[in-house]
């Protein structure tokens, strides 16, 4: 496997021998200090580039790099939202047979100053034109758990608590992967979102959440994490009611510790309708 230092060569020096190519940001986690540095982290790169045209319509350039096992190209591809990759530039995610992988975004220059945004995780490694000399260390700013407005808490309640019916619904029917799917996303998109306000709160709103919460064990007591691990269920129905009843059960808990932190209005009366509802569906599921 090719080391950090030798991938961090190979893409400076691609672009100091190509006079399209104008400036090289690195971000992600190989920009945050607080980050502890790993063989399996992205390098995640911006080249500023003039003359766009002239790397999109031949895509094997990207060949420098190395031998891919897989590529995408999310600007060409029939899912995902086109219009937005497009406004962010032009990339191309390789994972290259020695394990390293690269996320390279290809940004127009002359669209510097209108589309561009600057990432607060942002390192320079080449500036030709010096379009970033006054640019700041590298901070998570962009990536700190946001307080919520009331409305936005709120919202959130009544969503997971609204789509906690689907779940019960679909384990009244044994229909499986429809509960597991209503479950672990609308669902559990709300409990995790709880979950990061919650931090938050004990914070000061001061930290990251991470992507999929990776910083949420160091945050939270073991015995709060064991359980949040424990909402992740196999196929059984019978684990699937447990896990249900452990996330509405830790969702009560967090949401009421965040409503009274910030205060917000919390409408319990709703939580204890629909907590009754699934407890009396698991009670009557055999008659």
């Amino acid at each position: 496997m090719r080391s950090a230092e030798e991938i961090q060569k190979l893409i400076i020096d691609i672009a100091k021998s190509d006079d399209r190519v104008r400036a090289i940001l690195l971000n992600g986690s190989r920009a945050n200090i607080k980050v502890l540095p790993d063989k399996h982290q992205d390098f995640d790169i911006v080249y500023i580039v003039v003359n766009l045209g002239s790397f999109t319509s031949d895509h094997s350039w990207t060949n420098v790099f190395g031998d891919k096992i897989i590529w995408q190209i999310p600007c060409e591809m029939s899912i995902g939202e086109e219009d937005n990759e497009r406004k962010s530039g032009f990339s191309y995610l390789m994972l290259f047979k020695d394990g390293n992988r690269i996320d390279l975004t290809l940004f127009p220059k002359e669209r510097l100053e209108k589309d561009f945004h600057l990432d607060s995780l942002t390192l320079i490694w080449l500036d030709k034109d010096n379009l970033f000399s006054n640019i700041s260390k590298p901070t998570e700013f962009d990536y700190l758990i946001k307080k919520p407005t009331e409305k936005e808490f709120l919202d959130t309640c009544k969503e997971f608590w609204w789509v906690s019916t689907y779940v019960s619904k679909g384990l009244l029917r044994k229909e499986i992967t429809y509960s597991k799917e209503m479950l672990e996303t609308a669902v559990q998109q709300m409990f995790m979102k709880m979950i990061e306000w919650f931090i938050g709160t004990e914070t000061n709103f001061s930290i990251s959440f991470g992507k999929g919460g990776k910083f949420m064990k160091q945050n939270l007591s073991s015995t709060q994490y064991d359980k949040i691990l424990a909402t992740y269920s196999d196929q059984q129905l019978e684990n699937n009611w447990k896990a249900l009843f452990l996330m509405t059960d830790l969702f009560k808990e967090f949401a009421a510790i965040v409503a009274n932190k910030l205060n917000f209005q919390y409408n319990s009366d709703e939580e204890e309708n629909v907590i009754t509802f699934l407890k009396a569906s698991y009670k009557g599921q055999n008659k």
